[in-house]
């Protein structure tokens, strides 16, 4: 087993088991698996993960953009023509940083 694996499950005991994510910790359940690992991936680790709720990660994994997105739309629909008129402002806002792009004097497929 790698040991970043071995760390990434550790962290994972210890949020299941409800026990602050620290580097001892972490290297403490490495080295009971007989993996070794350094210090500093532990704490660096341990640090990453400081003040984030795993659990809550590991159930909404996914769920990111698309329900935002899908919100979105009946919100636009109950606000009537006043969100339908900053979309395409947006729009053109957009296409003018496309323009900008060309003045320069070169593109992406140049």
């Amino acid at each position: 087993m790698s040991s970043e694996l071995a760390s990434t499950y550790a962290a994972l005991i210890l949020a299941d088991e409800g026990i602050e994510i620290t580097g001892d910790k972490i290297s403490t359940l490495t080295q009971a698996a007989k993996v070794e690992v350094e210090p500093i991936w532990a704490s660096l680790l341990a640090k990453a993960l400081e003040g984030k709720d795993i659990k809550s990660m590991l159930t909404n994994v996914g769920g990111g953009g698309a329900p935002a997105a899908a919100g979105a739309a009946p919100a636009a629909a109950a606000a009537g023509g006043a969100a339908a008129e900053a979309a395409p402002v947006e729009e053109k806002k957009e296409e003018a940083k496309e323009e900008s792009d060309d003045d320069m004097g070169f593109g992406l497929f140049d």
